[in-house]
């Protein structure tokens, strides 16, 4: 599995690992997605969905397709 001791936002490392354990388990991307929007919106909820899904959107691709390590857009936390 993807480490992501790296990751320095709580919130973001919540949904990486959230998708990690839901995908490992067979769950339908659909679903996996929805799950981790859900769970940012928990960590702020002052966020917007489409901010949601847009951030959440941003982190797969970055940690989880392209397996970059740098720095990601979102919140201070």
């Amino acid at each position: 599995m993807l480490r992501v001791q790296h990751i320095g936002r709580r919130c973001e490392r919540a949904v990486v690992t959230a998708y990690l354990e839901l995908k490992e388990r067979g769950a339908e991307e659909v679903r996996i997605f929805s799950a981790c929007t859900t769970l940012y919106r928990l960590y702020h909820p002052e966020a917007s969905l489409p901010e949601a899904r847009r951030l959440v959107a941003e982190w797969i691709d970055h940690h989880l397709i392209r397996q970059a390590r740098g720095p990601t857009r979102g919140c201070d936390c």
